[in-house]
């Protein structure tokens, strides 16, 4: 791993940061939209859930485009919609128009999902493959955490609004960042051959320290389909239906404990600031977990490590709705949750860079995140329903943590074959 490689991994970790706390930044001004408009818990399930529908369409469209026209293009266009989308939701003055933003804003979101994930496990060498793309995706606690503790400050002084103020500028200020620092990945140059791939190769061989190269390799054959077909290709069908349906299942009960944790927590009667905090420790666990799977991933199989944590992730989450409901209690079962919650995302994550080839990996990863956005946006909803209906915190939680349990199911059918 040259200079080059480890600060093409550290942008893309930072990316996903940006995208955590975009993410989230509706779960931290979820209790003063709340308190503003008037709304009960089934609409606010709605709202929590906006970005996440727009998260899935942009994976599913923005992840192809990827695949088509490159990571970094891609990566530029996703941090201007994004921008754009946080700007516009701090100027809403009705549940409907903040739906719309937060919508746009998760089809960038969604974008940079999946062409970072293809960049990181592209940079990255054979060796440091997994544990590249595994802290990458622990970007996204990190970003959750420091975005957090810097609007509990501003919640304390100004209105919801600021939290997607901060969030546009924070966002707005990685796009420069990515234009100068972060090359185009030498693997989609080899692979699409776009206009002047040789001379583009060479200059970022250079600035790793290798020599030029007089002709392009050869690329990989693999099919003749374009698109989403590509990825039912004979070979790929299976694990293009099994990565979906686990990434689908796991998500919908990450997404259900993370955007329910603030206005829980306001709901027994805490502040919203120390509602925040709590999903701060979520965060940190998940930071943790994210790192710990990431070093796990040198010794022992991906897609048994994977089906481990989504186990320990269902037990977590099913816990946090028993006991009495005092805030430290709170804070460390919501912090043992984030840990086991997002060590399973990041293990998913690294199991798409792992499974799809090159020609297909943006497209594929944007595929099983696209339709696994169903999942995360049916979290919140659900438990909105559920909620409403009359369910507790004991048995919702029990409920949504199954979703861990299907995931491991279809890890454990899919075995370790590669595609390509």
């Amino acid at each position: 791993m040259g200079r080059l490689q480890v600060i093409a991994v550290a942008l893309c970790i930072l990316l996903l940061a940006i995208d955590g706390f975009d993410v989230l930044s509706i779960s931290f001004a979820a209790p003063g939209i709340a308190n503003e408009w008037g709304i009960d818990r089934a609409a606010l399930g709605f709202v929590l859930s906006m970005e996440l529908i727009g998260m899935g369409v942009g994976a599913l469209i923005v992840g192809d485009v990827a695949d088509r026209i490159g990571r970094r293009p891609t990566i530029l266009l996703s941090l201007v919609i994004v921008t754009i989308g946080m700007a516009l939701a701090s100027t809403a003055t009705s549940v409907t128009l903040l739906s719309v933003y937060r919508f746009a804003t998760g089809i960038g979101i969604g974008g940079i999902l999946a062409a970072t994930n293809a960049m990181a496990a592209e940079y990255a060498n054979d060796k440091h493959r997994s544990m590249a793309v595994s802290l990458m995706a622990g970007g996204y606690p990190l970003g959750a955490i420091i975005g957090g503790a810097i609007v509990s400050v501003l919640l304390a002084y100004f209105s919801w609004r600021s939290v997607f103020v901060f969030g546009a500028a924070l966002t707005a200020a990685f796009i420069p960042i990515v234009w100068f620092l972060l090359p185009e990945s030498i693997s989609f140059l080899v692979e699409k051959r776009p206009d002047n791939a040789l001379e583009r190769v060479n200059r970022t061989l250079q600035r790793m320290g290798h020599t030029a190269i007089e002709a392009l390799p050869e690329p990989r054959k693999f099919g003749q389909k374009s698109g989403v077909a590509r990825l039912f290709e004979p070979g790929l069908a299976r694990i293009t239906i099994l990565l979906t349906a686990a990434f689908f299942a796991h998500i919908m009960t990450f997404y259900f404990f993370v955007k329910w944790i603030p206005k829980l927590v306001v709901d027994m009667g805490y502040a919203a600031s120390l509602a925040g905090s709590v999903l701060v420790w979520f965060n940190v666990g998940g930071l943790l977990g994210s790192i710990f799977f990431g070093l796990l991933t040198h010794r022992f199989n991906l897609r048994k490590l994977v089906i481990t944590v989504l186990l320990l992730s269902a037990i977590a989450v099913a816990a946090f709705g028993q006991g009495p409901a005092d805030l430290l209690r709170l804070s460390i079962t919501a912090a043992v949750g984030g840990f086991f919650t997002n060590a399973a995302v990041v293990g998913m994550y690294a199991m798409l860079a792992q499974k799809f080839p090159t020609q297909v990996r943006a497209g594929g990863t944007g595929f099983a995140i696209g339709f696994g956005r169903g999942g995360a946006a049916l979290g919140p909803i659900a438990a909105g329903l559920l909620f409403a209906a009359g369910g507790g915190l004991g048995m919702v939680a029990l409920i949504m943590a199954t979703g861990s349990l299907v995931g491991a199911f279809a890890l454990g059918v899919l075995g370790d074959k590669r595609a390509g």
